[in-house]
C-alpha cells in the first residue's frame, strides 16, 4: 500500500483551537477539566464532537454502550473500516488531553483528508468510547470492553456509582443511548493517540512514543484485620495494630515491583483504615494494591509473593489476612504491522522516536482482542496526568497527530 507523501500534515492549529473549545465543556476547578462518563457535561461534550463530525461529512453511528462511531466513506463499500479513537470522558480533577486528544485528532484526520480531496479505499471511522475513565462507574474502560466482549452489556448497565445511580440509566437520562448492537462493528484495524501519562518520553527528548506493548495490571484488595485500642494506655507488645501490618505489606510490594525492574511497578492508592480516629490503634485497613507489568509470569510471580509476604506478616503480629483479585487484564502486545505503520509514519516524517510500553490502560488495549490495533503517544508535560496541571504543547500534539494520520491513512489506503 502507498505511503502518504512526506509533505502531508494536519492542520496544527485547528487541531488546537478544537481541544480548547472541547475543553470548556465541563470546566474543571483549577484549569483542568471534570467531564465525568454519562453527567450532563459529557452529554454537551458528545453534542459538540457530533456537529463537528457532520460537519465534515461523516455518518453518526450510536451503539448500546453510548459508543460514537463517525464514519468518512471510502471508495470500496466491502472494505472494512480503520478506526481510530480514544475517549472524551474525564477525571473528576482531569485534563483536557487525556483521551480528548485521541477523539480529536481522529476528526482531524477526516478534516484533512477532505481539506486535501484525498479518497482511501476504507472507509474511516472517529471514535468515542464510553467510559474510558472508570471514575464513575468502574471498572475503566467499560464500553471497549463490552465492544471486545470481555463483560457483558447487563453486567456494565448494572454498574453503580457513589449515589447509586446505574450506567443503564444514566446513559439513558442524557441521551446517548443507541440501538445499534455492541462489538457487532466488524474492523480493518485500530489506531489511538495518547498522552504518555508518564515522563519518559519529554525526559528522551523524543517526539513520539511507538506503543509496542501495554502492561498487565492485577489489584489485589487486601483486608487485614487486628484489635481495636485505645493508642496511649495499649502496651506495644499487646497491640494488634492492622496500620503497621499494612505498612510492613507496602514495604514489601515496593520491593517486589523492584525486583523485576526496569518495567514492573507496584503501589496501593486505595486506603481505608478503620476506625480512622486519632487515638485508636486500627482494627482493620482495606487497601488494593496495584501491580503492572507487561510480562504476564511477571504479574503472576508478584501476586503469588504478595500473598505469602502478607501471610507472614500478619501471622507473625497475630493478625488475620482476606484476599480478594478485584481487577485486572493480561498484557498486551500490539499488532506488528499496525506498530511498523506508526513507526515508518514517524521516521517518515522526520519526528524523533522510541519504542515505549504503556504503563496504563487504554481502549486500545481491549479492542487489540477483536482487531488489529497500536497506539501512538506524545510527551506531556513531567509526565503528569489525571491531574488539572496536565499539560501538553501544541508542537507535541501536531506531532502526535501527523504520525497518527499518516498511519491510519496508509492503513485506509490512499487512491490515486
Amino acid at each position: 500500500m502507498a505511503a502518504p507523501a512526506q509533505n502531508l500534515r494536519i492542520n496544527g492549529d485547528r487541531l488546537w483551537d478544537s481541544l480548547m473549545e472541547m475543553a470548556r465543556i465541563g470546566p474543571g476547578v483549577a484549569g483542568g477539566n471534570n467531564r465525568q462518563t454519562l453527567t450532563d457535561e459529557d452529554g454537551e461534550g458528545r453534542a459538540l464532537f457530533q456537529d463537528w463530525c457532520v460537519a465534515a461529512g461523516c455518518s453518526m453511528g450510536l451503539d448500546q454502550m453510548g459508543n460514537m462511531f463517525a464514519r468518512r466513506e471510502g471508495t470500496d463499500p466491502d472494505a472494512l473500516p480503520v478506526y481510530v479513537g480514544s475517549h472524551l470522558d474525564t477525571q473528576p480533577t482531569g485534563g483536557k488531553y487525556d483521551g480528548v486528544l485521541g477523539v480529536l485528532g481522529g476528526l482531524e484526520i477526516i478534516r484533512t483528508l477532505n481539506d486535501l480531496g484525498i479518497k482511501t479505499r476504507h472507509p474511516i471511522v472517529a471514535t468515542n468510547w464510553t467510559n474510558e475513565e472508570g471514575t464513575r462507574f468502574a471498572p475503566a474502560m467499560l464500553s471497549s470492553g463490552v465492544f471486545a466482549g470481555m463483560h457483558t452489556q447487563g453486567w456494565a448497565y448494572a454498574r453503580e456509582d457513589a449515589e447509586g445511580k446505574t450506567f443503564g440509566d444514566e446513559l439513558q437520562r442524557i441521551g446517548w443511548r443507541g440501538e445499534e448492537e455492541v462489538g457487532a462493528r466488524k474492523m480493518h484495524a485500530f489506531f489511538e493517540l495518547h498522552i504518555e501519562q508518564g515522563p519518559i518520553l519529554e525526559a528522551e527528548g523524543k517526539d513520539i512514543g511507538v506503543v509496542t506493548h501495554g502492561q498487565g495490571l492485577s489489584w489485589t484488595q487486601i483486608t487485614v484485620t487486628g484489635k481495636d485500642a485505645h493508642t496511649g494506655s495499649t502496651p506495644m507488645p499487646m497491640r494488634k495494630n492492622a496500620g503497621l501490618a499494612m505498612a510492613r505489606i507496602l514495604e514489601k510490594v515496593d520491593e517486589i515491583a523492584l525486583s523485576h525492574a526496569p518495567h514492573a511497578v507496584g503501589a496501593a492508592g486505595h486506603i481505608d483504615v478503620y476506625p480512622n480516629s486519632r487515638n485508636v490503634i486500627p482494627g482493620k485497613v482495606v487497601f488494593t494494591v496495584d501491580l503492572r507489568s507487561p510480562d504476564l509470569a511477571v504479574i503472576t510471580d508478584m501476586e503469588n509473593r504478595l500473598r505469602v509476604a502478607a501471610e507472614d506478616i500478619v501471622n507473625e503480629m497475630g493478625l488475620s489476612v482476606e484476599f480478594e483479585k478485584v481487577g485486572g487484564f493480561d498484557p498486551v502486545s500490539f499488532d506488528v504491522e499496525c506498530v511498523a505503520a506508526v513507526r515508518d509514519a514517524a521516521e517518515r516524517l522526520g519526528y524523533s522516536h522510541t519504542d515505549i510500553i504503556s504503563g496504563a490502560g487504554h481502549d486500545a488495549c481491549w479492542i487489540n482482542r477483536v482487531a488489529p490495533t497500536a497506539m501512538v503517544m506524545c510527551p506531556c508535560v513531567d509526565g503528569l496526568s489525571h491531574n488539572e496541571a496536565e499539560e501538553i504543547s501544541r508542537d507535541w500534539a501536531a506531532a502526535g497527530t501527523d504520525v497518527l494520520f499518516h498511519a491510519v491513512v496508509e492503513t485506509a489506503e490512499i487512491v490515486e
